[in-house]
This record gives structure tokens, sequence and C-alpha cells, in this order.
């Protein structure tokens, strides 16, 4: 029960990152992102992997609460296409780890195909440096995280590794535009 739970905040985390502009927004969504896997993660068994992913997320939210567009900046105008994003990303990710493939560890499926998605098309939208790099950090959270869905224990670099990248990537100053 824990895991689906940890599976359902991850997809809120990763829509809170899509629907929000601000620096607030963006810092909670990705909080909740990272704690979620950091949660799955120690639902699997490996606490070393979970303290890495929950610390790499915890630097980088604390990072973008820092710096960025002021105040929390959910839902814009003009945002209605990125809802549609999150609802239906949601439903097709439950469908594909619940039905299409089969085995143990549908939560984890689930946290990573809706993470996985929702933060690579951020990524490709962003208009803002800011948002861009939060996308970054919480892709690399979630690709860290489906190293777990390999059949062989993967160890714990891939994690470290993931905490690492999501962490360096917000330590990347934001650029100024360079409009006249």
């Amino acid at each position: 029960m824990i895991e689906v739970a940890a599976a359902f905040i991850t997809w809120v985390g990763a829509a809170l990152v899509v629907l929000a502009d601000g620096r607030r927004g963006l810092a909670a969504g990705l909080g909740l992102l990272a704690a979620a896997l950091a949660l799955l993660v120690m639902a699997g068994g490996d606490a070393v992997a979970a303290v890495a992913i929950g610390a790499g997320g915890a630097i980088a939210t604390f990072q973008r609460w820092r710096t960025g567009l002021a105040g929390w900046g959910i839902m814009p105008p003009g945002s209605t296409p990125r809802l549609i994003l999150c609802v239906a990303s949601g439903l097709l990710a439950l469908w594909l780890a619940a039905s299409v493939t089969t085995g143990p560890g549908a939560p984890l499926r689930f946290a990573v195909f809706v993470a996985v998605g929702l933060m690579g098309a951020r990524a490709l939208a962003a208009q803002d440096s800011a948002v861009a790099l939060t996308s970054a950090a919480g892709l690399a959270l979630a690709v860290a995280v489906a190293a777990g869905l390999a059949a062989a224990a993967p160890g714990e670099l891939p994690y470290i590794v993931g905490g690492a990248a999501a962490a360096g990537f917000l330590l990347i100053p934001r650029s100024a535009p360079d409009g006249a």
C-alpha cells in the first residue's frame, strides 16, 4: 500500500513541476517527486540507494527554492495543454504499469513511466532555464530509479549518479536572455 501511495505522489510531484512556473511550485513538485522516488527505492530494500536519491533530490529542491521566478506560478494562463498532459500521462502510465507489463513492481513501473514522460516533456517545452533545469533534475532522479526495474540488482551506483546529477543540475547558474 505504501508503494502505491508513493507512486501516486510521484505523479503529483511530476505534475506539479509541469504545471508550475514559479520557484516555489517547482521546488514543491521536485521535492514530492524526490521523496516519493526515494520511498519507492527504500521499499525495494536498498537504503543506500534511497538516501542517494533523497539527498540529491533534497539538494536540488533547496536550490530551486532559492532561485528562479518568485512565487508559486501554478497553472498560469495558457497551461491547459499541460494539465491535459498530466492527466493523460497518468492514465497511460497506469495502464502500462498495471495491464500491459506483467509481474510484481507495478508501482515502481508506474512511477518511472510517469516521471520520465512528464519530466522529459516539460524539459523539451520549457522556455525558462530554471524550469528546464528543474525538469532535468527530476528526469535524472527518475532514470536512476529506473535501474530498479532490471532483473538483476544494479547496485548503488546508478542511484548515486542520479542523485548527484539532480543536485548538480540545479547548481548550474540560470542563463539571462540575450534579447535586445
